[in-house]
């Protein structure tokens, strides 16, 4: 499941917005019709998931996370507690609570930023709020991925 690409939408009256029609083929492909939608950890955006890559996440968590020790299970109780099971209407829409539309200062215009298994859901703005400089995103990149001695063919 990869859902790539970014895509300018409009939120109606009551919160709902169309997921994009490419990210609806993809979710369709992969069999799920149910989304969960939290808030990101460390953006000011919301973050969609697919059911499946969402009970993955808590799994991986759940693993990581003991259920002996406090600290452990506050985590895991913030990450699961705070999320919104969604489901497409017949015409492709969801709902995005006013909660979630206030925690994302989203207005009326979002931007769905595909992320490979999960869809982000930012304010759109004039700024590219969620994206690095150009020259700042060679750099970084040019950093993670190193000079390589292969030949492309």
């Amino acid at each position: 499941m990869r859902f790539l690409g970014n895509i300018e939408a409009k939120t109606d009256a009551k919160g709902r917005v169309f997921l994009p029609a490419v990210f609806r083929k993809v979710l369709q492909a992969s069999g799920g019709e149910n989304l969960v939608m939290r808030k990101d950890v460390f953006q000011n955006c919301l973050v969609l998931y697919p059911e499946s890559v969402w009970n993955e996440q808590m799994d991986t968590l759940r693993r990581k996370l003991s259920r002996w020790n406090a600290t452990h299970q506050l985590i895991f109780r913030q990450f699961v507690s705070d999320v919104e099971l969604l489901t497409l209407d017949g015409n492709g829409r969801f709902l995005i609570p006013k909660r979630y539309l206030k925690m994302a200062q989203i207005d009326q215009t979002v931007k769905f930023v595909g992320m490979g298994d999960t869809i982000e859901i930012w304010r759109s703005t004039e700024s590219d709020e969620p994206f690095m400089e150009a020259a700042a995103f060679g750099q970084a990149l040019e950093s993670i991925m190193g000079n390589t001695t292969e030949t492309e063919e």
